[in-house]
């Protein structure tokens, strides 16, 4: 499935059928074949050779809209080991972390290839992305996915199975992005792989998470002061007067951090403020600012 394909539709490829209802089928074309729907047949070869956004109708005059299948809309529906990162996650990846073309990306947790594809996309035919996943079927599973989508495995991708930690050696890096349960134990890695002004990007599911790995920054005294966030998507119900927001909407899913790398030997800058009242008071056991009294 090379996502990047433009012009008429050929065999070989997949295409991605939607009816009037919103129901959406992925299909690879085959000469002489047929897709069977509850609405009836479609011939493969009325679609082969046509551009992108026809309308073919089934043997039962259903009709369908034909397009290629836009990389989020084939993540969304990829096979899945491991749970994905979703679309809204991986955009504010891209844009927060700053993967810019020839970057040199390190991944913790492929899961099953989701945010992979978007970072190969990112990173162009400069980059290298170097990923590890701990599950052997995962890593599997990332790699068929990021095959799928590439048409075979791209010269810019390493996966490793694997635990990262166990590549602190390796060679420098722009970006560190940690998609796994205890990302703070890979800090010690960031420090010594990260190039000063590089970042890491913390992908966790829970706010005891979330604070364990933002302190564990701050007491490590190497990166900036991190950023933590969450993105919510509404969409919004179009019908003539009837304006308004829909009823469901993608809601929480994990929290984003950032942070960039200090220069060695450099110190955060100091806070201006304290912190609230109770907030490191004796309840609190876990990791403190280095800074804090």
């Amino acid at each position: 499935m090379n996502l990047q394909r433009t012009g008429p539709f050929v065999e070989g490829e997949w295409v991605r059928l939607s009816d009037p209802k919103g129901r959406k089928h992925n299909i690879r074309l085959e000469v002489g074949k047929e897709f069977s729907t509850k609405k009836g047949q479609i011939r493969h070869d009325d679609i082969i050779g046509f551009p992108e956004g026809i309308v073919v109708d089934t043997s039962l005059e259903h009709p369908y809209q034909v397009f290629r299948p836009l990389l989020f809309e084939y993540v969304v529906s990829m096979p899945r080991g491991a749970a994905i990162i979703y679309p809204k996650d991986a955009a504010q990846i891209l844009v927060q972390a700053d993967i810019f073309p020839g970057a040199r990306v390190v991944e913790a947790g492929a899961g099953s290839g989701s945010l992979s594809t978007y970072l190969l996309r990112a990173i162009g035919s400069e980059g290298s992305l170097e990923s590890h996943e701990m599950r052997e079927d995962f890593a599997e599973t990332a790699r068929k996915n990021v095959e799928q989508v590439f048409g075979g495995s791209p010269d810019t991708w390493s996966l490793t199975v694997g635990d990262l930690r166990d590549a602190a050696d390796g060679p420098e890096v722009d970006r560190i992005i940690l998609d796994m349960v205890d990302p703070w134990t890979c800090i010690p890695l960031a420090l010594q792989r990260l190039v000063p002004g590089g970042i890491v990007c913390g992908y966790v599911a829970t706010t005891t998470q979330l604070s364990r790995f933002v302190e564990s920054l701050r007491e490590s005294a190497g990166f900036t002061e991190p950023h933590a966030w969450e993105t919510l998507v509404r969409d919004w119900h179009l019908e003539g007067l009837a304006v308004r927001p829909n009823h469901k909407m993608n809601g929480h899913t994990a929290f984003l951090v950032t942070a960039r790398r200090l220069a060695p030997g450099q110190r955060p800058m100091p806070k201006t403020r304290r912190p609230a009242p109770g907030a490191y008071g004796p309840d609190y056991v876990g990791p403190r600012p280095a800074d804090l009294d």
